[in-house]
């Protein structure tokens, strides 16, 4: 039996009709799904859609990031209990009275992280090592300047950066890396996989329109809003239209940088495809039509793991191109960033194959070859180009088009 889809525009919303043809007989049963204009869901005029915890976790992350550098107010105690919300580190009172943590949620989907505790566990040690080294190693020597082996501070333009004794500014590898470990693994691998969407009765009460106690919203809209929150719920996005603030948000984590991939004339439309898919499976949801729902899954994924490889290939060849200039503080820079993002490939999810385009063994490889001796002081042009066709050649696309 096979399905097409008559698509029926409306005023501000358009309408997908599922029709079962077998032999040229159409079938009677069809099912509608009314696709809005924007991420808005009603039931009863009462909106449908929350992702407050998201928007919660997204604001600690960026106070977090905020202070990472601020070395005359900032310990390594204050950034820990931020990163794990303990002691009311927050600057922001509602954040200290939320129950949620960023390092709660880091590489803790149901898919990748499950029946992978030692991994995961691995994982946050990284991040809270990234806290450590940035406020005993570079703090300590941050009047000092940086050389091969010791931290310190490098100049770039009139900018100062911060860096370890391999060139490393923990501020963009915890931010890079947390890109991925929580947002991305948190919105593909966990809240849009069919093990927490179908979980239990989930199917059949979103059939009934069986909502949660005291809520308007069925346990399986809410997953799907919940990984929307991860990519939209900076406050700073008009959740009218986020996409007309693309690349003038305050959000410095994964919107921001689907907006700069999608600038990209090689990348054009990501970040609109991107908004459709999230719009058309919350409509299939409401319709009951999980079929649709999981085509745009694999949409989302594919496109939010791409943004992922294009970026960790563009800041490794930019900081291949400082390097070649002798400009140190801009290349270990792009390099830090470059790290971050080859991090964050261990979250991406190929749809065609369920697991990560780059595998674990080649992206800690890739974190050795970048980090070794005295990391990138050491590094050479032609370890940044072999890591950076090997990840191109993983999605598909050129080196030379990531690094635009």
């Amino acid at each position: 039996m096979k399905k097409s889809f008559l698509l029926l525009f409306t005023a501000g919303s358009f309408i997908l009709t599922s029709c079962s043809n077998d032999d040229d007989t159409i079938i009677d049963e069809q099912s509608e799904v009314e696709v809005p204009a924007n991420y808005t869901f009603e039931r009863n005029g009462e909106t449908t859609v929350d992702y407050n915890g998201q928007t919660t976790r997204l604001q600690m992350s960026a106070e977090m990031l905020s202070v990472f550098n601020d070395f005359d107010n900032t310990t390594e105690e204050q950034l820990m209990n931020m990163f794990a919300n303990e002691n009311a580190p927050f600057s922001n009172a509602a954040l200290n009275e939320s129950t949620k943590s960023v390092k709660s949620k880091v590489a803790a989907s149901n898919l990748y992280f499950s029946n992978n505790s030692v991994e995961s566990a691995e994982i946050k040690a990284d991040f809270e090592s990234y806290i450590s080294g940035q406020m005993n190693e570079v703090k300590d020597n941050k009047d000092q300047l940086a050389e091969a082996g010791v931290a310190g501070q490098i100049a770039q333009g009139e900018r100062t950066r911060y860096v370890s004794g391999k060139g490393l500014e923990y501020n963009q590898a915890f931010a890079k890396s947390l890109i991925g470990g929580l947002l991305l693994d948190q919105m593909v691998n966990n809240y849009l996989s069919q093990p927490v969407l179908d979980e239990g009765d989930n199917q059949v009460n979103n059939d009934d329109m069986v909502t949660e106690d005291g809520k308007s919203y069925t346990t399986m809209e809410h997953k799907w809003d919940e990984a929307y929150g991860y990519l939209f719920g900076d406050p700073s996005i008009p959740t009218a239209d986020p996409l007309s603030v693309l690349g003038e948000s305050d959000d410095h984590l994964l919107f921001s940088y689907l907006g700069q991939v999608a600038a990209d004339d090689d990348f054009d439309g990501l970040a609109e495809s991107t908004y459709e898919a999230f719009k058309t499976g919350r409509a299939a949801i409401v319709a009951g039509d999980y079929d649709l729902r999981d085509e745009q899954v694999a949409i989302i994924r594919e496109n939010l793991s791409k943004v992922i490889g294009v970026r960790a290939v563009h800041y490794l060849q930019g900081g291949k191109s400082a390097l070649e200039e002798e400009n140190y503080g801009a290349a270990f820079h792009e390099l830090s960033e470059g790290f971050g993002f080859v991090y964050s490939l261990r979250f991406t999810h190929n749809p065609a194959t369920g697991a990560p385009y780059v595998s674990k063994e080649s992206i800690d490889s890739y974190k050795e070859a970048l980090l070794s001796g005295n990391g990138f002081w050491d590094v050479n042009p032609a370890t940044l180009d072999s890591i950076s066709e090997e990840i191109a050649a993983a999605y598909g696309f050129s080196v030379s088009q990531a690094a635009e």
